[in-house]
């Protein structure tokens, strides 16, 4: 049976499947660019989370982190910001998948080592 490293991998992935589903939950499916999106970054987000569960390695979590950024940037970016509820999903989901993988790599030995070698000089 597999251990479970980081509880907030699978809450990351339950945050992909949100919001690959949040078109349809939240009825913005004919939102041009926030639907695809949503879809997209949501399946990245399983995948990342699923990977950090079976085989946990660092870079998962970086990835994580990186979609969480672009999920709080993309309103802006992608020009769906005046759309309430795209918006407001993208920027929520993106911080809290953000805040979790930072969480896990400073928090895992295994992963903030390199940092702690490189500030104890």
């Amino acid at each position: 049976m597999m251990q479970l490293k980081h509880w907030q991998d699978p809450v990351n992935g339950a945050l992909g499947v949100w919001l690959a589903l949040s078109p349809w939950i939240l009825g913005y499916t004919g939102a041009a660019s926030a639907m695809p999106n949503a879809v997209i970054v949501g399946v990245a987000l399983i995948a990342a989370a699923f990977g950090a569960m079976l085989l946990p390695q660092a870079w998962e979590e970086w990835v994580e982190a990186a979609l969480g950024l672009w999920l709080m940037a993309s309103p802006w970016v992608l020009g769906f910001n005046a759309h309430g509820d795209a918006m407001l999903t993208a920027v929520i989901t993106g911080l809290v998948v953000l805040v979790l993988a930072l969480w896990t790599l400073l928090t895992d030995k295994d992963y903030s080592r390199w940092w702690h070698d490189r500030t104890a000089h």
